[in-house]
């Protein structure tokens, strides 16, 4: 028998840049997605929050049950809110995690809880403000004692520049424990021109990482969603690429003397010569 759901009332909200956000019911698999300025950004499945729709994230989940033991509780922060997709499931997954959230706009934090709510109990902190001014005002004891941290932070269907630069990246980094992860969403295209600069400037900071991504969208060849794993402590691969194969999209895992090759080249990007992440097309996008 089909489990019942609840029916958020479909509604919309301006943002601070006057985009439009709304939670919608989501045409594939179940569930629902946060669409903001015309782009699908977190899907959410309230029956299951184990269930992590869009590859990039189930990705990220992939890395993050192999961090400490099965089920450990962990610290985490989440520079970029969305509709809480990975703080759900790290809730679900590793009970008694406590988790920092930070993003910019409250009318889309005030429109998720409302329509998405939170499971009770979550050990969840959501602050209000840019990504990169939080990380400074975030309590002095996280310094060194943040297990997971995730960058996932768009406006729009863009990564602003100022999250993307090794200052950036060094600030972040300082509140990792030694064998803390950052795990970075980068979108990209043809050539990978910005992602290879991104895994540059990440290699500036933390010495060990890979790079997960569908197997076209790693050799450049269409636009898609990469995912930066990095640490300062070397990272547990050996099961990475059978696991990343398994589908329904085959994927590839980079490392080692291919991340060099990756990045061969690359500059990397500072405050003074940043860009944001390049604007997909908006037929990426439609349904």
């Amino acid at each position: 028998m089909a489990r019942a759901r609840r029916e958020p009332d479909v509604r919309e909200v301006r943002l601070s840049d006057g985009t439009l956000a709304r939670v919608v019911p989501s045409t594939f698999g179940g569930g629902w997605e946060l669409v903001v300025a015309g782009t699908p950004q977190s899907h959410v499945d309230l029956d299951d929050p184990t269930h992590l729709h869009f590859e990039y994230i189930a990705r990220m989940g992939a890395v993050i049950d192999r961090l400490r033991m099965p089920g450990q509780p962990l610290t985490a922060v989440h520079l970029g809110a969305g509709a809480l997709t990975i703080p759900r499931y790290v809730e679900a997954t590793r009970p008694g995690s406590r988790q920092q959230v930070i993003e910019l706009e409250p009318a889309l934090v005030d429109l998720v809880r409302e329509q998405l709510p939170l499971p009770k109990g979550a050990s969840l902190r959501v602050r209000i403000g840019d990504a990169r001014e939080g990380l400074a005002r975030l309590p002095a004891g996280l310094v060194g004692n943040v297990d997971l941290l995730v960058s996932d932070v768009y406006s729009g269907a863009q990564t602003p520049a100022h999250l993307t630069t090794v200052e950036f990246y060094s600030e972040a980094a300082r509140f990792l424990a030694s064998d803390g992860v950052l795990l970075v969403n980068v979108a990209d295209g043809a050539g990978l021109a910005f992602a290879r600069r991104q895994v540059a400037t990440v290699r500036a900071v933390l010495e060990h990482v890979i790079v997960l991504a569908e197997v076209q969208t790693l050799k450049g060849r269409r636009f898609g969603n990469l995912v930066i794993v990095a640490s300062a402590a070397p990272l547990p691969t050996a099961w990475l690429p059978r696991l990343m194969a398994a589908g329904p999209h085959p994927a590839k895992v980079a490392q080692g003397a291919e991340i060099e090759e990756f990045a061969r080249g690359a500059r990397v990007a500072t405050d003074a010569d940043s860009t944001p992440s390049p604007k997909p097309a908006a037929s990426l996008f439609e349904r």
